[in-house]
């Protein structure tokens, strides 16, 4: 998680997650409430902030959680 840049692009996060870009983009269109990540618009391009990104993994991970115990 060091190694990934500050700022995100969702073929990134794809990447890292191991998910289809386009999986990315369908979590990008869901608001956070609801499971979705966090994302700022440049142009037309959507963005992340790795913190942002970082506390949604954790946020996932509590839920998790949560159904298990």
């Amino acid at each position: 998680m060091d190694k990934l840049p500050d700022i995100l692009t969702a073929q990134l996060i794809a990447t890292y997650l191991g998910i289809s870009r386009r999986r990315v983009y369908e979590l990008f269109q869901t608001t956070p409430g609801a499971g979705g990540i966090p994302n700022f618009d440049i142009g037309n391009s959507k963005r992340v902030e790795k913190k942002d990104f970082i506390l949604w993994i954790e946020e996932r991970k509590r839920e998790k959680a949560k159904l298990v115990s």
